[in-house]
């Protein structure tokens, strides 16, 4: 994987082969991006990213100016390359190894972005469940977007404050928002 723009544009990070993940792709991480530059200023925001995986959306906020960055993650060996990823490019990422569904269950960190990149083979109500915990506890600023990326085969326009979707390739965004 590559950092598309900011301080680190270019830089190529690998990641070790046995983690448990399935990194954005250059092509949807950058038209996510191309969005997001539109809606904010991105070194004025604050992000949680949501099973972080190798860390990628969060190495893309910090390379473009983002300071405040929270990465979650069960697995122990992610937490443990974004740490050292984070540390070597000295990116404010500060990480948190929980379950996402838990850590949303006692979280009171409001965030102008949450972006949540769960595993593709979750059911309908396991996609559902990141927006109500989401909405439910307040966990978003006012202009603020919650984020999740899935298969194009599935479809979260029914969850409430869905707002809209845009489709890369395999790979699908949806938009949910404050009503």
């Amino acid at each position: 994987m590559r950092i598309i723009s900011g301080k680190y544009k270019s830089r190529k990070i690998v990641a070790p082969k046995n983690l448990p993940v399935r990194p954005t792709t250059d092509m949807a991480k950058e038209s996510l991006f191309n969005i997001l530059n539109n809606l904010y200023y991105l070194d004025d925001i604050s992000v949680l990213d949501l099973f972080a995986g190798t860390g990628n959306i969060s190495y893309e906020f910090a390379s473009r100016g983002t300071e405040q960055i929270i990465a979650v993650d069960q697995d122990f060996g992610c937490i443990k390359f974004i740490n050292q990823t984070a540390e070597s490019f000295e990116m404010p990422i500060q990480t948190i190894k929980s379950d996402v569904f838990k850590f949303l269950e006692k979280s009171t960190i409001k965030s102008n972005v949450i972006f949540a990149d769960p595993p593709y083979s979750f059911t309908n109500e396991q996609f559902a469940k990141i927006p109500n915990l989401v909405f439910s506890n307040n966990l978003l600023l006012d202009d603020g977007l919650l984020i999740i990326e899935h298969s194009k085969h599935t479809d979260l326009s029914s969850i409430s404050n869905f707002s809209y979707s845009k489709s890369y390739g395999g790979n699908m965004f949806s938009f949910f928002e404050i009503a």
